[in-house]
């Protein structure tokens, strides 16, 4: 069972993510809090996946963020935002969220991504454009050797690009006939390779340094 908090400030916004959720038999929302509970409620009911608001009056997104990837054991961490070109967007991903989702995201894909999410895929929403994928990349002067991919293995470089992709360790298994324990490694091996702290950052630089036509998108594998 994947356990998931939604945190939004909009008490129909929370009703709306805990309706379409609960009709998974896998994921149970565990808890639909706004931000100025979202620290104690994570502490308290340990969700597996956050679903976080980015813009909240009481607590602003982007500081408990980062109270979260304090935590010893933290959550899986995806934005939630009403617009696809947000400001706090480049911000997010560089504070280690695992992606975002628009609000009014495809109500039958969201367990797929909250699956991935809760696998350690890649979620960005289909809607995110070039222009916050440049905006993260620019906004953070990048060492030029993290983007010298002749430093990973062929088969690291081949989980770089699945990663950017959006699949999950399981999918990525799948595809290479690999254990999902040694998946797991090999991706360690990248973040470490690359400099980065999360998969979505290694998705961006994989895109930055060509090894991908397209900027990575949600994915429900």
């Amino acid at each position: 069972m994947i356990r998931v908090l939604v945190v939004d400030d909009e008490a129909m916004v929370r009703t709306g993510f805990r309706h379409i959720l609960d009709t998974a038999d896998d994921i149970e929302v565990v808890a639909a809090v706004s931000g100025g509970a979202a620290v104690r409620t994570v502490r308290e009911a340990r969700p597996d996946v956050v679903l976080l608001d980015i813009r909240m009056p009481d607590v602003d997104g982007l500081t408990v963020l980062a109270e979260l990837r304090r935590m010893q054991d933290p959550p899986v961490v995806a934005i939630l935002t009403t617009f696809d070109m947000d400001e706090y967007v480049a911000a997010a991903l560089r504070s280690g969220a695992a992606g975002f989702l628009l609000k009014d995201t495809d109500p039958e894909q969201l367990p797929y991504l909250i699956r991935s999410l809760a696998d350690g895929g890649v979620v960005l929403s289909a809607k995110v454009t070039r222009t916050v994928v440049d905006g993260y990349l620019d906004a953070a002067p990048l060492n030029p050797a993290a983007l010298v991919v002749e430093r990973l293995t062929d088969r690291e470089r081949t989980v770089l690009v699945l990663v950017a992709e959006g699949l999950s360790n399981a999918g990525i298994a799948e595809r290479m006939y690999l254990s999902t324990a040694t998946v797991k490694d090999h991706v360690s091996a990248v973040l470490t390779k690359l400099e980065v702290g999360s998969r979505v950052q290694a998705a961006l630089l994989a895109e930055r340094a060509g090894l991908l036509r397209e900027p990575p998108q949600a994915q429900g594998r």
